[in-house]
């Protein structure tokens, strides 16, 4: 068997040397490593060496599972994301998991578990449900439901009081292996580091990923103090597959961790050229005008890019808010993601609470809500229960969206909530990507998309897909019903100047899309939102679907952690967002956390390039443009 562990890879060999001490291990490797390689090979050599025990390996998403369960198809192989795993392992212990809940809403430190005008919750409260508590997508606490951040508490206390549960899981499991360990939420490292501890039973815990690409705030960034603690022995990988030279040169400026990347030996590597490394090219891009669109141009005059090719091109901005203008969708962005109305309602019910005003505001209009709370006041306690300025600003542009808020009754707009989530969720890179489980938009998007889907099939002669989504196709009963379909979907594909609302209305009309019980709930429910929306262009959504399936240039830095283009360019404007500041990250100045944030997430982008990568500072300082040139090179610094 040590014959057969010579031919892996080093750091592989090394994790083993660990596993025969049975010491838990970190394999630490930089971007374009290759750490699931390395994964995939420590799980395939210990079900080679261990042929009848479980093996468990977690990961952050349910695109990661499905390709280390395509790498290694093994019946004694577990792949399942944190949360499945966690809840698989806990799920069967409903009278623990009753008595946790209820101890952790009645626990003033634990504030993401609560059952609202219930305190003390009773010990018996959850006794009576017929499902028992249950893991699912929302959260419903009232009625024993949980969703995924109060899942990652709930484990992490019975893992903490029941020593047994580790037992148990360490009897199943002999070896578990966490890829993306910086991603991990702290809960989970302390239930494998520290809980475990409380078990005699032996195993072996497996973390791989790299702090540097902690870009997540829930995610637990680094193992520093567990490696103080001899908790667990750290294996560097430093080996770089995918980057060329000049990249690899400017990730490791920026790299505090010790790790100094190094061009792969492996001949085959993507990132050599006929046992050559590719040198690629990196740029620093500044101008003093906050025209992107010159610097797309630049890049494809002078260097070859083509934006039109989403899948090898990527513009990489720091949020979904600098990408909605360029893409074409910043009236359904302002809608679901900058609605200054329901923030002054929001206002206004805080203050309700904080003051225990005791009115009944069930008959009141939102705006009778506002003239009580005002009535008599002046100065400070008036200010109290008015716009800020920002929302008088928003209110003065959108008078008619007010004055109609104010008419609808109180109580109905407190339930409005909506967020960017429910209309970008499911972001695909490229059109090849799989939609994923569980996506948050919500029963409008869902139905808009299914529009557009079949407006883009027909549009694309994939007739045959076209004919399986269309709700036409129960009306397909001759060649004269056949006539009838193609008209009406080429009537729908003329949007033209039509609203949103038109088109949902002429899809249902032509029969290619019905509206069904799911939008008619929405629209019942969502009376604001909806009617928001429903004015909007609906080529404006077809701008959102483009973005959205991956047939766009655009992408979120945060989005786009893990993957890789062959062309890079990286927008460095931090949107209005304070937690990342650009200029100091150049300056390694300002803030610390402010600073390791933004190091990280500059890291990330740079690192996806596999050819070519270009960074563009709109108006930067003599300062900035004196360290782009320490870490680009005096020729590579180009005022455009």
């Amino acid at each position: 068997m040590v014959k057969e562990r010579l031919k892996l890879e080093t750091e592989v060999q090394d994790i083993f040397n660990l596993i025969d001490d049975e010491k838990n291990f970190l394999l630490s490797g930089g971007a374009g490593s290759g750490k699931t390689y390395s994964l995939v090979s420590v799980i395939r050599q210990v079900i080679e060496e261990n042929p009848s025990v479980q093996v468990a390996c977690m990961t952050y998403t349910n695109a990661a599972v499905k390709e280390i369960e395509e790498r290694v198809n093994h019946k004694n192989l577990n792949v399942s994301t944190i949360h499945d795993f966690l809840w698989d392992n806990i799920k069967h212990f409903q009278k623990e998991l009753k008595k946790a809940l209820v101890s952790l809403a009645n626990d003033i430190e634990v504030s993401k578990i609560s059952i609202k005008d219930i305190n003390p919750v009773p010990e018996n409260y959850f006794d009576n449900l017929d499902d028992g508590i249950q893991y699912k997508e929302f959260l419903r606490m009232r009625d024993g439901i949980i969703s995924h951040d109060e899942l990652l508490i709930l484990a992490n206390y019975l893992f903490s009081s029941h020593p047994k549960l580790s037992s148990i899981v360490k009897d199943k499991y002999k070896f578990i292996f966490i890829d993306e360990y910086q991603d991990t939420n702290k809960y989970v490292v302390e239930i494998f580091l520290n809980h475990f501890k409380k078990s005699s039973k032996k195993n072996i815990i497996g973390f791989f990923g790299d702090a540097m690409q902690a870009i997540y705030p829930e995610g637990i960034g680094s193992l520093a103090a567990y490696k103080e603690d001899d908790l667990i022995d750290e294996i560097k990988k430093e080996q770089n597959r995918r980057n060329p030279q000049k990249v690899i040169d400017l990730a490791n400026k920026l790299r505090t961790d010790g790790i100094n990347q190094i061009p792969s030996s492996d001949l085959k590597a993507p990132n050599m050229d006929s046992g050559v490394v590719k040198q690629g090219t990196v740029l620093f891009l500044h101008s003093n005008t906050d025209n992107v669109e010159s610097v797309r141009e630049y890049l494809v005059k002078n260097h070859d890019w083509d934006f039109k090719e989403a899948k090898e091109t990527k513009e990489l901005n720091l949020t979904h808010n600098l990408i909605a203008d360029k893409a074409g969708f910043e009236n359904l962005m302002s809608v679901y993601d900058k609605d200054l109305v329901l923030k002054f309602r929001d206002r206004i019910r805080d203050y309700i609470k904080k003051h225990d005003i005791d009115l009944d505001f069930s008959e009141s209009t939102f705006g009778e809500v506002i003239e009580i709370l005002q009535n008599g006041k002046t100065g400070r306690d008036l200010k109290a229960v008015s716009p800020t300025k920002g929302m008088k600003d928003f209110i003065a542009n959108n008078t008619e969206l007010y004055n109609y808020a104010k008419t609808l009754n109180y109580l109905e707009l407190s339930k409005v909530y909506f967020t960017k989530d429910q209309l970008l969720d499911d972001k695909k890179q490229d059109e090849e990507d799989k939609s994923k489980k569980g996506a948050k938009r919500d029963s409008l998007i869902k139905h808009l998309f299914k529009i557009q889907q079949n407006i883009s099939l027909y549009q694309n002669k994939k007739y045959n897909e076209f004919l399986k989504v269309t709700d036409f196709r129960f009306q397909i009963t001759s060649i004269k019903s056949k006539r009838v379909l193609k008209e009406n979907i080429e009537h729908l594909i003329d949007v033209g100047e039509k609203t949103i609302d038109e088109v949902i209305n002429d899809a249902n009309i032509k029969g290619i899309c019905l509206i069904d019980d799911k939008l008619k709930d929405f629209q019942e429910k969502n009376v604001y939102l909806y009617n928001r929306v429903k004015n909007i262009k609906f080529s404006e959504f077809q701008k959102l679907f483009e973005y959205l399936e991956g047939k766009t240039p655009f992408s979120t830095q945060h989005k786009t952690k893990g993957a890789e283009f062959d062309n890079v360019l990286v927008i460095l404007d931090n949107g209005k967002w304070n937690n990342y500041n650009f200029e100091n990250l150049f300056l390694e100045a300002g803030s610390p956390t402010v600073l390791d944030r933004s190091q990280k997430i500059f890291y990330v982008c740079c690192t996806r390039a596999k050819e070519n990568l270009a960074v563009f500072f709109n108006n930067p300082s003599q300062e900035v443009i004196s360290k782009a040139k320490e870490w680009f090179g005096v020729e590579n610094v180009v005022n455009i």
